[in-house]
């Protein structure tokens, strides 16, 4: 069910395939549930299914405690038809590990289309180093959970 505001956030919103997009999706009330182990690697698994059922490739990705940055080149599917899958899927797969039985995502996400003349590496970069800015780790490689092709 729509609630206020979350119309505004799909305003103009224009799924193109083969561009490349860099999303992010929030948990409830920004609820740090990824820094257990198990919630995580059940979320990244089902992050892993999208690329692999071929509705993106990934290119970048970090989950953090209470988010998730996600660089993508889309596939044959919508933006929000990616996006709704994933979290569907994603919670469903914590709720088995053994999480609360409540909404695991803020309802809608967030979404930058990059320009060809963008750095996409320098946005990966970014992703990546979200650990090291929230004062997590001291380098990326020390995180476990993140992905990227160039690196």
């Amino acid at each position: 069910m729509d609630r206020h505001g979350n119309h505004s956030l799909r305003q103009g919103r224009y799924s193109e395939p083969g561009r490349l997009y860099l999303l992010t999706t929030i948990t409830r009330q920004r609820l740090p549930l990824f820094q257990n182990l198990w919630f995580a690697r059940a979320a990244i698994h089902q992050l892993c299914l999208s690329e692999q059922e071929g509705n993106c490739r990934s290119l970048a990705w970090v989950l953090m405690p209470d988010h998730l940055p996600w660089l993508i080149e889309l596939g044959p599917t919508s933006l929000d038809k990616l996006m709704c899958a994933f979290k569907s899927r994603s919670s469903c797969a914590l709720y088995r590990n053994g999480a609360e039985r409540k909404r695991i995502w803020q309802p809608g996400f967030y979404d930058r289309a990059l320009r060809k003349e963008e750095d996409v590496r320098a946005a990966a970069r970014y992703i990546i180093a979200n650990p090291i800015r929230a004062g997590l780790v001291q380098r990326a490689g020390e995180y476990p959970h993140w992905d990227c092709v160039w690196l």
